[in-house]
């Protein structure tokens, strides 16, 4: 049996609505910051529980933007989670910020205890990452930014719908920043992204900043980028948009099914699933022994397990002028070394996932 990773092709199999759309925008040739464009914006602040959403270009530009909207510059510190993808720490480092990483949690965000004695007088702002679909400990975060007077900006980018004590993500901090890529939960045909605020004043700047700084066509206010949301992705995003919370309980069903069949395999660890969270399974991991050999027999098998990330972020070459070493994020790198992750989407079969199960099984009968 097969059980592949991306879902695309089943998601998009049948695009004659999207396409119908595509066709009326055509007549009108409306092609950037389009009527579609503020549709999708007015959706995503409903569905996420905020004033303000802003397309713009990737999750990446979501985040950059968001630190340059909120004065984070040259010769600032910004604290963020030493297992996050890349995308998080380029962004700092894109506004002329130093990334300063901290530890984590075994439910892969940042470990809260650990974000004050990061903290130095050149310390502007925290960047918490709900990586996986799981929210940070935003209470706590948010007291502790309160007591050093930071920003903080969340890094929700995998995180659409995921929630504590029914709070959604990115509704906490400043602004947040969530991207739709084609394989996250909420996707288009391509790079985007929103912004999420609270404020009017970071509402406007944002606009600015995605769009070259212009007011109308011939007075720029400020300097700014080219960060627009095309009208073509933001049709994808509003037909999508609807199935949304399907979508959201369909993952996390399954999950559900995995936590419950693997929880009495002794080689299988389950992270800790917090009863206050909300989480949307952006991505679902569990640490595991033998885990490269397990890796190799699943996708012998036919099951494209994958990795997220085998390289810890403090290890990367590109990063290697942070000066980190081996052993200086223990937790970071334990999950580097010891996790994998399933295919838990939405468009599995009921069999494909019964198939992983004892295709696990089977793995540690074996070894």
């Amino acid at each position: 049996m097969e059980v592949r990773y991306s879902y695309l092709p089943q998601q998009f199999g049948n695009p004659d609505e999207i396409m119908e759309d595509i066709r009326s925008h055509l007549k009108t040739c409306n092609f950037t910051l389009g009527p579609e464009v503020e549709q999708f914006e007015k959706s995503f602040a409903t569905l996420i529980g905020a004033p303000y959403a802003i397309g713009v270009g990737s999750g990446t530009d979501s985040l950059i933007l968001s630190l340059r909207a909120l004065g984070i510059g040259q010769g600032d510190e910004v604290i963020t989670a030493a297992n996050t993808f890349v995308a998080t720490v380029g962004a700092i480092n894109a506004v002329g910020a130093r990334p300063v990483l901290a530890d984590v949690t075994p439910y892969f965000t940042i470990d809260p205890t650990l974000i004050e004695p990061a903290v130095t007088p050149r310390t502007k702002a925290i960047v918490p990452v709900h990586l996986t679909g799981e929210p940070a400990d935003m209470g706590l975060i948010m007291e502790l930014a309160r007591r050093h007077q930071l920003v903080v900006i969340e890094d929700a980018c995998q995180a659409i719908g995921a929630a504590t004590d029914g709070k959604n993500a990115g509704t906490f901090g400043e602004a947040a920043g969530f991207s739709l890529h084609p394989l996250k939960n909420l996707n288009v045909w391509g790079d985007g992204g929103v912004v999420i605020t609270h404020s009017g004043a970071v509402d406007k700047r944002i606009r600015l900043l995605r769009n070259h700084g212009l007011i109308s066509r011939d007075e720029v206010e400020i300097l700014g980028y080219n960060s627009r949301l095309d009208s073509v992705q933001a049709i994808v995003g509003n037909w999508l948009i609807k199935k949304i919370h399907e979508i959201t309980e369909r993952r996390i069903s399954n999950a559900a099914i995995y936590d419950e069949a693997l929880a009495d395999v002794g080689e299988v660890k389950i992270p800790p699933r917090r009863e206050h969270a909300r989480r949307v399974f952006h991505l679902y991991i569990i640490e595991v022994e033998k885990r490269d050999k397990l890796y190799r027999y699943l996708n012998e098998q036919g099951i494209e397990a994958k990795i997220h990330y085998p390289i810890p972020l403090h290890l990367q070459k590109g990063l290697s002028h942070l000066g980190h070493k081996p052993g200086d994020f223990p937790v970071a790198e334990w999950q580097a070394a010891n996790t994998i992750t399933l295919p838990v989407d939405q468009h599995l079969f009921q069999d494909q996932i019964g198939y992983t199960i004892d295709t696990i099984k089977r793995f540690y009968k074996l070894h």
